[in-house]
């Protein structure tokens, strides 16, 4: 009878051991890798693309992406992170405003092109949140581009559509200087001088013309005006593509609570930084610093704005824990130890982002009926040694097509000169 009693015991505690073995022995590890075979993780900023300006001056043919080392991001370092989608920025620096920023920012966004094209079993190239699932099914990371610099259209209207159709799908309005329509974050810091108290006349303009093409708005590197008035006037979502919360570290590249909660009701997106002077404003840093900022953000605004904004390879001090972006999965994991749920992580992986570039697709296609805007910027604002003014009218000029300044027209001036001198003879 004894026995008999023991042998249920051991039963009963093998059917809960069983048990716990199916429901409970998922670690966090596996329940982070889980949830990132589920979602796409989506990041909003990596700057590879410079790197391989700055150390192979864009000669893509010299470089392995699947064995190259000291930078943030290479090939085994993606799969390994589960980096199942990129925004790579196509960035270059504030010196070449007024100069050759175009034609340079033109040549970044080729070798994001010719990634894709040299490794096609890596990379996707991808332009619309329909190619990111595409390219996710697919064991594939989906690559999209970001022009980083309100700099980089040279105030030009035409140059934004351009860049559009050869697949930019966000642009970061300003860098770290002010352009000739829109103030950067130095401004808030008193390093900068203040120009336009935000955007000017055509800046806001171009956020019209951003919503009528379908062009992510983002608001990393501007003022906290230009945060505000681009909220007043996008009737689209907008993205921070890589900025932490000024509450939890205040530095001005940083988001204030009140612009949360402002993002939360435009249904936009924040998607965190990992730069040790945005994260600790110091220069070192954890991964629990990071988890720091996931954390105030769905505290203020909920998990539906958060969104991963490494900056990996444009920075030069990362944290502790996440020294490159195959360390995805430990940040993932450092969320669920938070008690993060599994909806929220989804969320912050790539749902948010998927969704907010869905609505920029419905705003896009909502606006199919309207003109582009073609309005230029007025002369005065940009004027330069390095621009020329063609199409500007001169002071001298009336409503009628402008003459001046053309061999033609300077023969047809001497012609009918001589003929009055003839016909006064």
């Amino acid at each position: 009878m004894l026995g008999r009693g023991l042998s249920c015991v051991f039963a009963v505690a093998l059917g809960l051991a069983l048990g716990l073995s199916v429901t409970g022995a998922e670690t966090l590890t596996e329940r982070a890798l889980r949830l990132m075979a589920e979602t796409p993780l989506i990041d909003g900023h990596n700057d590879l693309p410079w790197q391989m300006r700055k150390q192979f001056n864009n000669q893509l043919n010299l470089v392995d992406l699947k064995v190259l080392e000291g930078t943030h991001t290479n090939i085994p370092k993606i799969k390994k992170g589960r980096l199942a989608a990129q925004f790579w920025a196509a960035y270059v620096p504030c010196e070449t405003q007024y100069k050759d920023a175009v034609r340079q920012t033109l040549e970044q966004i080729d070798v994001i092109h010719r990634m894709c094209s040299k490794y096609p079993d890596n990379f996707m190239f991808a332009t619309s949140s329909e190619d990111i699932m595409t390219a996710f099914n697919q064991s594939k990371t989906a690559s999209l581009i970001g022009v980083e610099g309100g700099h980089s259209i040279d105030s030009s209207l035409g140059t934004l559509r351009t860049m559009y159709q050869l697949g930019v799908r966000y642009l970061t309005l300003t860098h770290s200087c002010n352009t000739p329509w829109a103030d950067n974050w130095l401004v808030d810091t008193g390093s900068d001088p203040m120009e336009h108290n935000g955007l000017s006349p055509f800046g806001k303009s171009l956020i019209k013309e951003m919503n009528r093409i379908g062009m992510l708005i983002d608001l990393a590197h501007v003022s906290e005006a230009v945060m505000n008035q681009v909220l007043d006037i996008s009737t689209a979502p907008v993205i921070f593509s890589h900025s932490s919360a000024y509450a939890v570290c205040a530095h001005k590249r940083n988001v204030p609570d009140s612009v949360l909660r402002r993002v939360q009701e435009k249904q936009g997106i924040v998607m965190v930084n990992f730069y040790n002077d945005y994260v600790t404003c110091s220069k070192t840093a954890n991964i629990s610093d990071v988890a720091d900022h996931f954390d105030h953000i769905k505290k203020v605004a909920g998990s539906s704005i958060i969104g991963f904004g490494g900056d990996y390879d444009g920075v030069t001090r990362v944290p502790e824990g996440l020294e490159d972006v195959s360390k995805y999965p430990a940040l993932v994991e450092e969320l669920l130890r938070r008690g993060w749920m599994d909806s929220e992580v989804k969320d912050a992986l790539g749902r948010n982002l998927l969704r907010v570039f869905k609505k920029v697709e419905e705003v896009r296609d909502g606006l199919k009926s309207e003109l582009p805007g073609d309005t230029p910027i007025p002369l005065d604002e940009v004027k330069n040694p390095c621009r020329t003014d063609y199409g500007y009218p001169t002071p001298t000029d009336n409503a009628g097509p402008r003459l001046a300044h053309t061999p033609s027209a300077l023969v047809l001036s001497l012609l009918l000169l001589t003929a009055l001198l003839a016909k006064s003879v």
